[in-house]
């Protein structure tokens, strides 16, 4: 089992560097692809980027440092099939699970194991190609991803399966699951919060983007799900409201004790985080594609994240 003994102010350093290589990975990606989810990016490097600095306990990976060609879904035809939830390494007693609820965030979970070492920057040079894992929507063979979650809201449900037979087989570790907001406006994430809820899974942490924003619009406008910390405390769920791009926030909210209850971290950020730039696009950010004559100031922004200057 990976063990540190960094201190915490060294850890708040790392998950911040991760964060900023989260965000330039990305905008990367969204110039070489001509378009890519870029303001998903923004609003959840930190998030993410605390997730595997420290907040959860990982083994090492079990997965190909470089991602191999997709072999096939599950099956006796394909006998080479690899979980990508292998690059967050055992999911045995003692070490913490994560699912990614909203698939679309990929890229932010490739970039993020890039930083960390459990991935090859070249397997990048692959992602949204065909053949490739390394998937623009990720599913459960692509790297970072353990179970494909469906529909919004569906990973609820499975986060908490998992934390509850964690619980029956009085199994250390906890379950860690990543969603956006948007998903607070399905059904099923409420049955899943409830029934959490109800089994008393004090395992369960849910790391939620709140960014306000979804294809559409602003969450507020097109199906408005404030108050979120009322909704959630009145399902029974413990939940603790945290400036989603103040690492030292979020590393503190995930040690809450609950009491018996599922925690629900709530992000707030923001989808311009680290390229104001993009604030006149404001709301529609959904997916990021460059026009012709903003190409060379998003390289020249490219090129100072790299080096430090921005």
């Amino acid at each position: 089992m990976e063990t540190s003994s960094v201190s915490e102010k060294d850890m708040i350093s790392t998950i911040e560097k991760i964060a900023h290589g989260i965000r330039t990975r990305t905008l990367d990606l969204t110039l070489q692809k001509n378009g890519c989810y870029l303001s998903q990016a923004l609003s959840s490097a930190e998030i993410v980027a605390s997730l595997y600095g420290g907040v959860m306990t990982l083994g090492e990976s079990l997965a190909p440092f470089e991602a191999p060609t997709f072999a096939g879904v599950p099956g006796s035809g394909a006998k080479d099939y690899l979980s990508g939830g292998k690059y967050n390494g055992s999911t045995g007693p003692g070490y913490d699970r994560l699912l990614i609820s909203p698939a679309h965030y990929a890229v932010v979970i490739y970039s993020a194991l890039v930083e960390v070492g459990r991935l090859s920057e070249k397997s990048l040079e692959s992602f949204n190609t065909d053949g490739s894992i390394v998937e623009q929507i990720g599913a459960e063979h692509s790297p970072g991803f353990e179970l494909t979650t469906g529909s919004f809201g569906q990973a609820i449900s499975q986060a908490g399966g998992i934390a509850h037979s964690r619980k029956m087989k009085d199994e250390e570790g906890r379950v860690f699951l990543f969603m956006s907001d948007g998903e607070l406006e399905e059904g099923q994430t409420w049955e899943g919060i409830q029934a959490a809820a109800h089994y008393k899974l004090d395992n369960l942490v849910v790391l939620v983007d709140v960014n306000g924003q979804q294809y559409d619009g602003w969450t507020k406008d097109v199906m408005n799900i404030e108050p979120i910390n009322s909704r959630l405390e009145a399902f029974g769920a413990a939940c603790v409201t945290v400036d989603g791009h103040d690492v030292s926030q979020i590393v503190e909210a995930v040690k809450t004790d609950t009491g018996g209850k599922p925690l629900f971290v709530l992000c707030y950020t923001n989808t311009t985080e680290g390229l104001p730039e993009l604030d006149y696009r404001k709301p529609h950010l959904h997916f990021v594609r460059f026009k012709d004559n903003e190409v060379k100031n998003f390289e020249t922004i490219l090129d100072q994240m790299k080096k430090g200057e921005r």
